[in-house]
């Protein structure tokens, strides 16, 4: 495994490799190998030419058979290239022979995705995150490069020589290297259920933005919440959480963006990132956005879904909104994509076309949820009054010698302290 091969004067070239299995469509694998090549180009890598292949049986050794090896660094070579990249999950030992057979870097998905999201990483816990998936990613690799060590020094395999010596000891650093970041993580989730505790206790409701990377969730935190998040035409921009107020006519609300999905998201990453999209689990409202000008439009919706499932999220209910409407040359998909999902919203984060709708949309929610209550509310607890004046609706006040009496409408996350003091 070697590093990414920049210099000053040229960026890295790299041919890239679609790998089409018996599961794969034609369309579905020359669009995974397109991603891969904006995958790369995050990097700053340059594609310099482009490889689709079809894998019948996987090669042990190669993934590809022999053959088919040859050919690939045949174009590798011819293009110029630094680097291959498959778009598929290698073994240590593939990955090895692949360098070993082009004489070049040879990278698979998953270590792609996983320097993007190094290059990403802002707070302390994201880079905690990173730093734990490279050294799980890398451990195996480790392992597998000491037989070259051996053989370079004439041991034999299960020999305690040096060069399988310092493997343990490397082996030892790292892991008690993860072993330190696993705990801190574990100090950092405590901070973050705290924080999201004291929320809870508020009563805020919360809405979380989720969709495919690169489909404009930041830029539409930005424009409705007026926040100030990173939000650039690349993917993965936003990893960690971030979190903005957003005042409606039905109360405040907090609005969080979370990390974008990918098609083959390697799974610890999709642990490493549970932070994130934690946030989503615990949301009252879901506003999955999506690309309309993306051809995989749908093959995307599928994908969020399926990753958010796992982690427990319920996405049988969305708010679903389509992005990115001002540059449909021709709207005729959106006639389609109302057939499969009618409660669908279609905005331009870019013009402003269709956020009122949007807005609008969310206050409904919020409104759905609320419960309407009678409340006798002590003196003594009229710090809870001023906070169903924030929070809440408050229909109409009324007073008596020891008590404020209310009617309010009340959020579903205030309905259980606030039933200590129903009428």
């Amino acid at each position: 495994m070697k590093e990414l091969q920049h210099t000053a004067a040229r960026a890295e070239q790299t041919l890239i490799i679609g790998v089409q299995d018996e599961t794969t469509r034609d369309n579905e694998a020359k669009n995974l190998m397109a991603e891969l090549a904006n995958l790369a180009n995050t990097l700053g890598i340059e594609v310099a030419d482009t490889m689709l292949v079809k894998l019948r049986e996987r090669n042990p050794a190669l993934l590809v058979g022999t053959g088919k090896a040859d050919e690939i660094v045949a174009a590798a070579r011819a293009a110029g290239a630094d680097s291959i990249i498959f778009d598929h999950t290698l073994s240590p030992v593939q990955q090895r022979n692949l360098e070993e057979l082009a004489g070049l870097s040879v990278y698979d998905r998953s270590e792609l995705i996983i320097k993007i999201f190094a290059s990403r990483a802002r707070t302390r816990e994201a880079s905690l995150q990173v730093e734990l998936a490279q050294l799980q990613y890398s451990l195996p690799r480790l392992t597998h490069a000491s037989g070259d060590l051996n053989r370079q020094k004439g041991g034999r395999y299960g020999t305690k020589d040096s060069g399988e010596t310092k493997l343990e000891l490397d082996r030892r650093q790292i892991g008690r290297h993860i072993k330190e970041i696993q705990d801190e993580l574990i100090e950092l989730r405590k901070v973050r259920a705290t924080q999201r505790k004291r929320r809870e206790r508020v009563g805020i409701p919360r809405a979380a933005i989720v969709g495919y990377t690169n489909a404009g969730k930041s830029s539409l935190l930005n424009r409705i919440a007026n926040a100030d998040v990173l939000a650039e035409d690349k993917l993965f921009a936003t990893l960690d959480p971030t979190t903005r107020r957003m005042n409606t006519r039905s109360g405040t609300l907090l609005l969080t963006d979370t990390v974008g999905f990918v098609r083959k998201l390697p799974h610890r990453l999709i642990e490493a990132f549970k932070a994130s999209l934690e946030e989503a689990a615990d949301a009252d409202i879901l506003v999955h956005v999506l690309d309309a000008n993306d051809p995989e439009c749908d093959q995307h919706y599928q994908t969020t879904c399926q990753v958010l499932t796992e982690i427990g999220v319920d996405t049988d209910h969305p708010i679903i909104v389509y992005n990115k409407i001002d540059k449909l040359a021709d709207r005729s998909p959106l006639d389609f994509f109302a057939r499969r999902h009618p409660e669908a919203l279609f905005v331009s984060v870019k013009t402003g076309e269709g956020l009122d709708k949007l807005v609008e949309r969310i206050e409904r929610e919020l409104s759905a949820s609320e419960q309407e209550m009678d409340l006798r509310v002590p003196m003594a607890d009229y710090a809870f009054v001023s906070l169903l004046y924030r929070e809440a609706t408050v229909l109409s006040e009324n007073h008596d010698d020891e008590a404020v009496l209310i009617r309010a409408r009340i959020p579903q996350r205030l309905v259980s302290r606030a039933e200590a003091y129903r009428a």
